[in-house]
């Protein structure tokens, strides 16, 4: 079986393409920028009005890069789908001097630039440049998706969705969608939509980074040797942590990265294995939240991942950074991958 997992982050979207035929180490793998940096890129370097048409994705510097751009003295249109990458609310994306695209217009002459967290053709035409296979079995996406509820904050609404999951102790792996990805997710639902317009047949599975990231931590050599760890995301964004024991989460908290000291970082750390850590006291210090259903019997290792792990040498805690299949950058694809096969 050969499986194409992409995960794409807030600097990088990591590729691997895996062959259960052959090692995992001699696997397909790239590292290319995340695609909001490509376009704002392209962004800058246009001296002309902007169409933009696509889906939702990650917007990262978007929203700066057509702002600056506006201030040119161009206009910039955005059809009302792909807007949402902005705001999900309309009338805040307008209320910037964003104009949502009018079907009776032609908008001739302005040049057009299509968002999307993805593009299998693109990706495919790279590979079959190499002489290489591209014939894949199933694919795996990961973006970040906070879900949108438009009477509750991206805070509350994420961990209101992740105390439900997490009624109880349950696998990462559980946390991956396939064909039942709910409305809400609007990124996962607008990758879906991308893979169809593609004429891809197979349906996803699509998961959100944090827990890719997590599920592939578990398959860490080290990690494998442990019952009771903590496992931590540190993003440029996010920082996400969940205490693991028998191989199930026990609890986790979800921080801004920018927040975090290396103290705080292990004060947080340590009261999550033992269970004391509230969702009040992350909230309260502009996180965002925690839930814990039992402590762990013991906090035996911190496996780290993440572009910003560094922040766990600041601790006194006893860490290993994270390298499933001999790899740092491939925390998140390997996730995808596990949690395909646990799926099957």
């Amino acid at each position: 079986m050969k499986i194409l997992a992409i995960d794409v982050g807030t600097g990088t979207q990591d590729i691997l393409i895996y062959d259960d035929e052959k090692e995992l180490e001699n696997s397909i793998k790239l590292v290319l920028p995340s695609p909001h940096l490509y376009i704002s890129q392209q962004i800058k370097e246009i001296e002309n009005d902007i169409y933009f048409d696509g889906e939702i994705m990650g917007g990262g510097k978007l929203k700066k890069s057509i702002l600056e751009h506006m201030e040119k003295g161009y206009d910039v249109v955005m059809e009302s789908n792909c807007a949402k990458t902005i705001r999900d609310d309309l009338e805040q994306v307008k209320s910037y001097g964003i104009k949502i695209a009018d079907e009776n217009k032609s908008y001739e002459g302005y040049t057009k630039i299509h968002l999307g967290d993805i593009n299998i053709r693109k990706l495919s035409e790279f590979v079959l440049g190499y002489d290489l296979d591209f014939d894949i079995d199933k694919i795996a996406i990961a973006v970040q998706d906070h879900g949108y509820n438009e009477n509750m904050g991206d805070r509350d609404f994420r961990f209101e969705k992740i105390r439900e999951k997490l009624n109880e102790p349950v696998e990462p792996e559980s946390f991956g969608f396939h064909e039942n990805v709910p409305e809400y997710y609007s990124r996962m639902k607008a990758v879906e939509k991308t893979l169809k317009k593609e004429g891809i047949e197979e349906t996803p599975l699509l998961m959100d980074t944090k827990f890719a990231s997590i599920a592939g931590m578990c398959y860490d050599e080290e990690a494998s040797k442990l019952n009771s760890f903590i496992a931590i995301d540190i993003g440029n964004g996010h920082t996400t942590a969940a205490s693991i024991e028998n191989g199930k989460i026990q609890g986790l908290f979800e921080h801004h990265t920018s927040n975090l000291t290396g103290e705080s970082l292990e004060n947080y750390i340590n009261k999550l294995a033992s269970g004391e850590i509230t969702n009040e006291e992350i909230y309260n210090d502009h996180g965002h939240g925690a839930h814990v259903l039992n402590p762990i019997s013991k906090l035996e290792k911190v496996i780290v991942s993440g572009p910003k792990r560094e922040l766990i040498e600041k601790t006194n805690l006893d860490w290993h950074h994270a390298c499933p299949g001999g790899d740092v950058m491939m925390t998140g694809t390997i996730g995808l991958i596990k949690t395909i096969e646990w799926n099957e």
